[in-house]
């Protein structure tokens, strides 16, 4: 009997806004797709084109979320951990060893090894990097039709200039991280 082996990574640790989100992926042994990578190394054409043949090709796959409330609640390690275990908790499947990308692990009742720069290494973790950071583009679109005027759609959350200027001239909304400086900051300037 082989074993289960599941991949874990986030996506959404840094940005200014919108939810940090984990991906568990259990692929079949020996399973080889081609142009698999860590996230940050596609496009996004090629990792929606990937992240459809991982949910098809998987023995189990799920994604969770910690909001931009529980992030400012717990802070940003905390939260990712939590959704790290959330992800690995909805999976249809236990797995037998859990995969962490980089030097922290959730709280699992399985065994977890952390693998630092694992999103370039190991096949299960590349394939949760993309069904992570696809998720959070996704989300982070729709989050753009219900506060239009920060270009969440362009910039995903991330502070660069444009979102800065956006946060500036119309303050922070309910998914801006309140404990990140940057939105703290324009809170302090609105005198909220």
């Amino acid at each position: 009997m082989s074993t289960l082996t599941c991949g874990v990574d986030e996506a959404g640790r840094g940005p200014l806004a919108g939810p940090v989100v984990a991906a568990a992926v259990i692929l079949p042994p020996g399973t080889s797709l081609s142009g698999l990578n860590d996230s940050k190394k596609l496009s996004p054409r090629q990792r929606e084109r990937l992240a459809a043949e991982i949910r098809a090709t998987a023995l189990a796959w799920a994604v969770a979320e910690a909001s931009a409330a529980e992030i400012d609640a717990w802070n940003i390690l905390r939260s990712t951990l939590r959704a790290m275990a959330r992800a690995v908790a909805a999976l249809p499947l236990t797995p037998d060893e859990v995969l962490v990308d980089g030097n922290q692990a959730p709280a699992l009742e399985v065994p977890v090894r952390t693998i630092i720069g694992g999103d370039a290494l190991e096949p299960a973790i590349m394939a949760a990097s993309i069904l992570a950071k696809t998720h959070r583009d996704a989300r982070l679109v729709a989050l753009e039709a219900r506060h239009p005027g920060y270009g969440f759609a362009r910039h995903k959350g991330y502070g660069t200039a444009a979102h800065l200027a956006a946060l500036a001239r119309l303050g922070p909304c309910p998914e801006h991280r309140r404990s990140f400086a940057p939105v703290r900051a324009a809170l302090e300037r609105m005198g909220r």
